[in-house]
């Protein structure tokens, strides 16, 4: 799996460093950005992909551009910001903006890869989730009314006759309901068709 990743960094001599390292990694396409403002004018045309911000640039810095993506393209990238040793109110700032993590320059490789790794293993997860969630909404919105008022009975316990009194129609037609809807919903079993109402946020945590 290819996964996208954007060096914005002023320092020349840093971003050749880091594009050198990262490169020699098959799975990983890099980019290269002089400024977050350079990356923010572009952002719209890219990919998602996991961003190395360093903080103190021309411009934006790197909280500036984190904020400005926070509000712009939220789930799009995870960043990690890179600051100078010791910033540690620069960090907790980042966090606090939607930072995935932070890194005190001078860093070693391992670290800089670990928190690589981690980051995408993070936004596949999420992907992977919400592409469960979309899927589960899905199949929830082809029901008709009525069969989504039989689900809602029975995500709360009640029984066919129970339903059938609530709904004034008797326990048959009920039963029809239930048979159809799970039919729509592609289930075989009333804990099937529950786990679907769960991830498609009929259930509440």
């Amino acid at each position: 799996m290819i996964r996208n990743i954007y060096l914005i960094d002023d320092d020349d001599a840093v971003r050749a460093s880091l594009h050198g390292l990262l490169s020699l990694r098959s799975d990983l396409v890099v980019r290269n950005f002089r400024s977050g403002d350079q990356f923010l004018e572009r952002v719209a045309d890219l990919e998602s992909g996991v961003l190395l911000l360093d903080y103190h640039m021309p411009g934006k810095n790197g909280i500036e551009v984190l904020q400005e993506l926070g509000s712009s393209s939220p789930a799009r990238f995870l960043t990690i910001i890179l600051t100078g040793e010791g910033n540690i109110d620069i960090a907790v700032q980042a966090m606090k903006a939607g930072a995935f993590d932070f890194l005190e320059k001078p860093y070693k490789a391992d670290a800089l890869m670990e928190a690589i790794n981690k980051a995408f293993d993070r936004m596949e997860h999420d992907s992977a989730g919400s592409a469960q969630i979309e899927t589960a909404r899905a199949k929830v919105a082809v029901l008709s009314p009525r069969e989504r008022d039989v689900l809602t009975g029975l995500i709360e316990g009640r029984s066919n006759k129970i339903i059938a009194y609530d709904l004034a129609i008797s326990p048959r037609t009920v039963e029809i309901y239930r048979a159809n809807l799970m039919t729509k919903m592609g289930v075989r079993s009333l804990s099937e068709a529950l786990r679907v109402a769960f991830a498609a946020g009929l259930i509440a945590t």
